[in-house]
């Protein structure tokens, strides 16, 4: 979609729509609003006046000016109240109007930048918002479709209209990061919704290549056989029973730069998750495609870092590999010893993720790192202990902070678990130096305790578990059924704010 940034009034603009806004409970518009409704003789009055709009968060109305002025829609979009205003809500009340806007069939939309006025919302984050909503509300996964019911056409270009011409530097900002971060999103999002016959280990290192040379990455490929010499059997006991050989992608933004600081990413690949011999039920197993969300959160990550040209060095670190059952595959009870040098006991190989990111961070400690994150739909746990409104973070509680602080601007949100020792109680094993299970109890914790052993001396690690919010089953505001690309904009926002 092409962005464009206008100065001047939004009721003078010929366009296909226009779009203004309305706080809860206001009865006599202002503002940009205020002047549409001046010019076409008080009708979003009479819509407030009649009860027709209440300016509930996402409500939206069309009217028609019939030549009053150029436009040739008015979408009104509400804001929802003012005390609960904030960036997620002008995402949503973006996602809503857009959404709107191509369903009435218009491709080109001209908007008022929500928030920025009496909203209290610094101009560049409100039209990095703006964009955002408007992007990721559109989305529509449709590429293995042959057969479709009437689909309106995308809206092709977006204009945000603002007044003041000395804010045009800082809006043109601002809509360049909306619109990079959420590209990287939806590539996050096609990468999970295509399905295991089309992304496999080798696929996702295709991608991760393609993408490198485009924007100037640095990617690296470690085949099975380098695993091997390496000695990465914890990630290869993953990949017995798999149809393609393991793979470890390496994704560098500024690479060989020892003048900055080097964060590591690392992103759980497991392209598909049978639950191996430890089969998981049939019911919803065609939802595991989506148990590489935590790579393809950090590919997207690692693109958005690029393009925004950070000021650091980022490591991108995704180990890539089917979980599947075959007379090869790793069994209940087998030992193996991974790459630290740590005896593993596979007491149930649907605990899978954990051993190939056991591996990962371990392989961390070869960029020196001044802190790693990891990101994994780990545990059925999270989802028990959170449900759908956030993920399950661990570890260093600097990076926590970090983790929580990005979470409420971009509403991918975390909440703390602890790693007393005790839990590593659960995890001891008669045969190895650690099980890769711990029971049912604080399952969630105790995978995080096992991920702490692998983590390099003295390297602050924090873990994130987006088990359950790598799909959703119903439409959101401005996250379509499906995929949701979960971690793309949180890793980035602390990336963005790393000091």
């Amino acid at each position: 979609m092409q962005i464009e940034i206008v100065t001047g009034a939004i009721q003078t603009q010929a366009a296909q729509a226009i779009v203004v806004n309305l706080f809860e409970g206001v009865t006599l518009p202002g503002g940009a609003t205020g002047a549409v409704d001046a010019a076409l003789d008080g009708q979003i009055r009479a819509l407030i006046a009649d009860g027709d709009f209440r300016g509930k968060l996402n409500e939206v109305a069309v009217l028609y000016p019939h030549g009053k002025i150029p436009a040739r829609r008015v979408i009104l979009v509400g804001l929802g109240k003012r005390e609960k205003f904030g960036l997620d809500a002008i995402r949503q009340a973006s996602a809503s109007a857009a959404k709107k806007a191509r369903d009435v069939g218009a491709t080109h939309v001209h908007t008022i930048i929500h928030g920025a006025g009496v909203g209290g919302v610094a101009p560049e984050p409100a039209a990095a918002a703006v964009v955002e909503g408007t992007l990721l509300g559109l989305y529509r996964f449709h590429e293995l479709k042959t057969q479709l019911e009437e689909v309106r056409p995308d809206l092709t270009t977006l204009t945000l209209v603002e007044l003041d011409p000395a804010r045009r530097t800082t809006l043109e900002a601002g809509a360049r990061t909306g619109k990079i971060v959420a590209e990287s999103t939806l590539l996050a999002r096609d990468l999970i919704n295509r399905p295991a016959n089309i992304v496999t280990p080798a696929y996702m290192a295709e991608t991760a290549q393609r993408m490198a040379a485009e924007i100037g990455l640095r990617c690296q490929v470690l085949d099975k056989a380098t695993l091997t010499a390496l000695g990465m059997n914890a990630l290869l006991s993953v990949n017995r029973g798999g149809g393609e050989p393991a793979q470890l992608v390496i994704l560098e933004h500024n690479a060989g730069r020892d003048d900055l600081p080097t964060v590591v990413l690392v992103g759980k690949g497991i392209t598909f998750d049978s639950g191996g011999i430890s089969l998981k039920p049939g019911e919803n197993m065609h939802h595991m495609k989506g148990d590489m969300g935590g790579a393809a959160a950090v590919f997207g990550a690692l693109r958005a870092a690029a393009l925004l040209d950070l000021p650091l060095h980022v490591v991108g670190l995704t180990p890539l590999t089917e979980n599947m059952p075959d007379a090869h595959a790793t069994k209940p009870g087998d030992v193996v010893r991974s790459l630290k040098g740590l005896t593993i006991e596979i007491l149930n190989t649907d605990a899978e993720g954990r051993l190939i990111l056991a591996d990962a961070l371990t392989y961390a400690q070869n960029f020196a790192p001044q802190a790693i994150f990891d990101i994994a739909t780990l545990t059925g746990g999270r989802v028990v202990a959170l449900g759908d409104h956030a993920a399950a973070v661990m570890g260093d509680e600097s990076l926590i902070a970090r983790l929580r602080a990005a979470g409420e601007t971009t509403f991918e949100r975390v909440w703390p678990l602890p790693l007393f020792e005790e839990y590593g109680e659960q995890l001891k094993s008669t045969v190895a130096d650690v099980a890769n299970i711990g029971g049912r109890a604080a399952s969630s914790i105790t995978a995080g305790y096992f991920l702490s052993k692998f983590v390099p001396d003295g390297v602050p690690w924090a873990h994130i578990d987006i088990a359950g919010l790598d799909l959703i089953e119903k439409d959101m505001p401005y996250i379509p059924k499906g995929a949701t690309g979960f971690g793309v904009r949180l890793l980035v926002e602390v990336l963005r704010g790393w000091k």
